[in-house]
């Protein structure tokens, strides 16, 4: 990684931004500059592979193989790894997906928020013994994260308190990188992408916004698998397996074409989910020209 310089922060190094992006960042802020993309994919040839992936390995889950693609975008798409805080922008040294977690499926559990790094090396497998190793942490021990036990510890503070003393003073620590380790390492708004598995609970793909804390500058959310008409590129229509995402971006971190490219590399990666047996750096080259 090398030495952290001045101007870098603990999780990632301070890169220069252009004049129009950096006067962007004082009038606007990460929620109000939240662009929505939403994408249904045709995920045939997935159900297929997953279908055989099964009964070779009954640990992997769809949700293993979507977490690997975003990854897998991530490492060929760098500008969608940067953040912009306190009007600076930052490229973050690892690759990082949160997501949470309820400790058991009863109406009242508990969430706890994941946070999983992901290596340039990692694929489909291990990646997806990580994701569920971390969840079966939680969900066997009933134990929550530092993040989450500094959280629990917040509510027994005052209203009064925690609107004029701790919120001010927690997002000023934010933005100059000061948050406590117990709190700042597992917040899930300090990574990546942060994921939601809809289709987990039979519930489609939603617009979610991002937050002014933290650092996460994407919000993915998943929907069901489903069987929908499509019509192929011959003209003829068939039955497909497709599933909605939700996508929301910090329009600050790159312009449309690059988050455009990137939707597209993610819809060609699940069309082709043999690429998700490779390593998350690889570098997919793009099969056609991008055309307006």
């Amino acid at each position: 990684m090398g030495k952290k310089k001045f101007r870098d922060r603990r999780d990632a190094k301070r890169i220069k931004m252009p004049a129009m992006m950096r006067l962007l960042t004082y009038l606007t802020d990460r929620q109000d500059a939240d662009v929505y993309i939403n994408r249904k994919v045709d995920v045939t040839d997935l159900v297929k592979y997953m279908n055989k992936k099964k009964k070779e390995n009954t640990g992997i889950t769809y949700f293993h193989a979507f977490s690997i693609a975003i990854s897998k975008v991530i490492y060929n798409r760098p500008k969608l790894n940067r953040y912009i805080i306190n009007h600076n922008c930052y490229q973050r040294n690892d690759v990082i997906l949160t997501f949470t977690a309820k400790v058991d499926f009863s109406d009242n559990a508990k969430e706890v928020m994941s946070l999983i790094k992901v290596a340039p090396n990692d694929n489909i497998n291990t990646l997806g013994k990580k994701i569920k190793d971390k969840v079966d942490t939680f969900r066997n021990k009933k134990e929550q994260n530092s993040s989450d036990d500094s959280l629990d510890m917040l509510d027994k503070f005052p209203n009064w308190m925690l609107k004029y003393i701790i919120a001010p003073g927690a997002k000023f620590m934010d933005r100059h990188d000061l948050l406590p380790k117990s709190l700042n390492n597992d917040l899930i708004y300090n990574s990546t992408v942060i994921l939601s598995n809809l289709g987990s609970i039979k519930c489609g793909a939603i617009y979610h916004h991002l937050t002014n804390f933290g650092t996460n500058g994407i919000l993915i959310t998943i929907g069901d698998i489903h069987k929908e008409p499509v019509v192929m590129e011959n003209g003829k229509i068939e039955v497909r397996d497709v599933v909605e995402f939700g996508i929301n971006l910090d329009e600050r971190i790159a312009d449309g074409v690059y988050f455009s490219k990137a939707v597209n590399l993610f819809d060609y990666i699940l069309r082709n989910p043999e690429l998700l047996e490779g390593n998350a750096n690889d570098e997919i080259l793009e099969k056609k020209d991008f055309e307006y």
